[in-house]
Formats: structure tokens, C-alpha cells, sequence
């Protein structure tokens, strides 16, 4: 099967088989995610299938396949979850931590990727560059004017601390 006729067969084929995997799980998501999956492992064996070979039946029965297997380890992690008891008490998040993130909310979207790649996940610049698809320097000028950003937040954060205690 040629790329162009693979795109056609999946074009016609992804709605039914998503209809059909949908009744069999009941969740609409989880049938596009299965349905999906099963067409990747198509892709690869693509040269290989042939039209009077069923290959929808064969994606058909992979994407079940699949939904089983989410099912069982959905259903073997409710068990675990079921044997261990949750703590009696969970602390929340320490005051420095609530205030970090609520700074971290108000930069754009880029700068707060850039820095919490590089800063909390410790990826270097080349690997945020990497990760987020942008260049090097722009990367660098994220994380430059981020910092600014973040320096000017914490510090009108803890201003208003201060203010609050002075009351």
C-alpha cells in the first residue's frame, strides 16, 4: 500500500472504526486514542498490507486489543489504589511555593515554558531550544526577560506580603 493510498484508507476508515471501538469501550477519547495508536503500528507495516488482506479488520482488532489492555491496567491500578490506604494528611503547598506559581501565571506562555524547563526541570538552553522548537538566542532572550519578569512579580508579591502583615 503506497503512502497516498494508506492516507486514503485511513480518511475513510478512522470514523467507522472509531464508531465501532467506541461502543466496545464507551468513551469516545479513549477510542480515538486506540483507534489512533492501532493506525501507527499500520504505518509501519503499510508495504506489507494489502486491500483484499482486511486490513481494517486487522486495525479493528489491534485498537480492541489495545482498549483491553488500558482497561486491565486501569482496573489493576484502581486495585492498587484500593489496597493503600491514602495518607491521613497531606500538607499543601509551602507559602514560597504558592507564590512562585502564582508569578509563573502571570508571564507569557514562552517565558514561563523557558523557565520552568531550565530552571525546575534542569534542561539546558540547547535542550529547551530543542524541546520547544525555538532558537538558541531566542530561547536565551525567554529566559532573560522571564526572569525580569519574575523578579518584578515576587518582588510586588512580597511587597503585598509585607503590607498585609503591617495591618
Amino acid at each position: 500500500m503506497t503512502e497516498e493510498e494508506f492516507d486514503a484508507f485511513y480518511s475513510a476508515a478512522f470514523p467507522r472504526l472509531t464508531g465501532q471501538l467506541y461502543a466496545f469501550t464507551g468513551d469516545h477519547g479513549e477510542a480515538q486514542d486506540v483507534v489512533q495508536e492501532a493506525f501507527v503500528r499500520a504505518w509501519d507495516r503499510r508495504r506489507d498490507f494489502l486491500v483484499d488482506e482486511a486490513p481494517e479488520a486487522w486495525i479493528r482488532t489491534v485498537a480492541m486489543r489495545l482498549a483491553v489492555s488500558r482497561w486491565r491496567r486501569a482496573r489493576r491500578w484502581l486495585e492498587l489504589v484500593r489496597r493503600t490506604p491514602p495518607p491521613q494528611h497531606v500538607p499543601g503547598p509551602d507559602p514560597e511555593r504558592a507564590v512562585l506559581v502564582a508569578a509563573l501565571r502571570t508571564l507569557p506562555d514562552a517565558q514561563r515554558m523557558a523557565l520552568v524547563l531550565h530552571h525546575l526541570c534542569d534542561l539546558s538552553v540547547e535542550q529547551v531550544a530543542s524541546e520547544t522548537g525555538a532558537p538558541v538566542g531566542t530561547v536565551k532572550a525567554r529566559l532573560s526577560r522571564g526572569r525580569a519578569a519574575l523578579a518584578r512579580e515576587l518582588a510586588t508579591a512580597e511587597g503585598e506580603g509585607e503590607d498585609h502583615r503591617v495591618r
